[in-house]
């Protein structure tokens, strides 16, 4: 059995081998102004009785498989084979442990080194980590490691149009380094004014309203300046057009809930970090590298750092990076699992039915498709408040896309929609059916 409830026997037993008369006297030490209230909890119910009223209470949730889901903003409903979370859940990978005696974790460690291998051909890096708590983590520690490599350099540029979430998170990690002023630019990052004063030009490919800019033109403009590209990705949209990596970026990072791990209410996600060879030394993570022992049998082992960077604050590099080992292990299976032609054409059912999408809602009275270049994602521009759109439609099972006004309350009338290849036609006509009633 997975759990087994201690008896009033079991608890006596232990309390008098540790030495105590109660429970209570295990603490002793708080101050009793200071203890925790008493819970005024319901009686106890029986496993089937809770099991009744969890799943009563899970049937009022509105998820991607009984609605028809146009909700993206960060968080993707794509195709997730059954082997991977069936791989993903072996007890091996289950209940392992961080990968530092390499000859008790090979498993481990491979999977690793798979999983950097296949995501570095992916975002066209020469070296991935794995990994940091999602993407917007992965960011901030590629601007602090732009800072490293040009102390001197006190501004960051960052697009206007980057993830609002990642905005907070990159402005409360980088609060402790007074040195660093963020700057916000507008459009294409090629035509960003940087100065030798720059550490780095932070670029979203795409964007948080779905436009694809030219990271091409942005990384030659950084590179000019003598400052680094930085690159926020998609990573299944990198299944059909250039990596960042070919377009010149020095550091990509991108979110890898996208492949093969569910939604799950915001999380855990997967934050991918990879740059060039020439700046590995400097990136936070783990690393896994291939070797060979002095009777050539091959093995697989932690490389270029050592364990002091992740045990010895003053040691090392970041912090608070951290290998999401079973995200990541899903991500791995995925990649291996879909390959090379199901990738790109899992990216090419998004590319095309969120272009008919658009065709579609293009059409409708008092609507207007904003971008002119973008993948799955788009903005819509609409008749009357967003919001009220989204919570009318939701009440008929459909979720049409997320209202921009939840980050910005000036911009009331733009509605973000995703179209994933998890979305059918009749779904995308009925969006569209749907958002012309709404606006009535």
């Amino acid at each position: 059995m997975p759990f087994i409830a201690n008896t009033d026997k079991d608890r006596e037993e232990m309390l008098k081998t540790i030495g105590v008369k109660s429970v209570d006297d295990l603490f002793a030490d708080i101050p009793a102004a200071h203890r925790f209230p008493k819970l005024n909890l319901p009686k106890p119910l029986s496993e089937p009785e809770v099991l009744k009223e969890v799943e009563a209470m899970a049937a009022k949730n509105l998820t991607a498989n009984n609605s028809a889901w146009f909700l993206g903003a960060g968080a993707y409903d794509h195709f997730i084979p059954a082997i991977v979370p069936q791989m993903a859940g072996r007890g091996e990978f289950l209940t392992a442990y961080t990968p530092y005696e390499p000859e008790v974790s090979q498993g481990t460690l491979q999977a690793i080194f798979e999983y950097e291998s296949m995501a570095g051909e992916l975002l066209g890096v020469e070296v991935m980590n794995a990994s940091h708590y999602d993407v917007a983590t992965a960011l901030a520690e590629a601007v602090i490691m732009a800072h490293r490599v040009g102390p001197s350099r006190p501004r960051v540029l960052i697009p206007a149009a980057l993830h609002p979430e990642y905005k907070a998170v990159l402005a409360t990690y980088l609060a402790p380094i007074s040195s660093l002023k963020v700057e916000e630019y507008e459009g294409e990052p090629g035509k960003a004014k940087l100065g030798d004063d720059v550490a780095c030009l932070v670029m979203a490919y795409p964007e948080f309203t779905g436009e694809i800019r030219d990271i091409g033109a942005g990384s030659e403009n950084a590179h000019k300046a003598g400052a680094l590209a930085i690159v926020q990705a998609d990573p299944m949209m990198c299944a059909i057009l250039k990596s960042p990596g070919e377009l010149g970026a020095d550091i990509v990072v991108a979110e890898g809930q996208s492949l093969g791990n569910p939604m799950n209410y915001g999380g855990p996600f997967l934050g991918m970090m990879g740059t060039s060879e020439k700046l590995m030394r400097r990136m936070p993570g783990r690393i896994v590298g291939e070797a060979y022992d002095h009777e050539g049998r091959k093995g697989y082992v932690l490389t270029l750092s050592a364990r002091e960077q992740h045990i010895r604050r003053e040691k090392a590099v970041s912090n608070i990076c951290s290998n999401e080992g079973l995200t990541m292990l899903q991500t791995c299976i995925y990649l291996a699992a879909m390959g090379r032609q199901g990738m790109q054409a899992a990216a090419e059912l998004c590319w095309n039915k969120a272009h008919y999408a658009a065709s579609l809602i293009g059409k409708l009275p008092g609507y207007a498709v904003q971008n002119k270049n973008f993948f799955e994602e788009f903005t819509v521009k609409t008749p009357v408040a967003a919001e009220k759109i989204a919570t009318k439609l939701s009440r008929k099972g459909i979720v049409p896309g997320f209202p921009v006004s939840r980050y910005d309350k000036k911009r009331p009338d733009e509605l973000i929609v995703c179209v994933t290849e998890m979305r059918s036609k009749d779904e995308i006509e009925l969006l569209a059916s749907s958002l012309k009633e709404a606006a009535k």
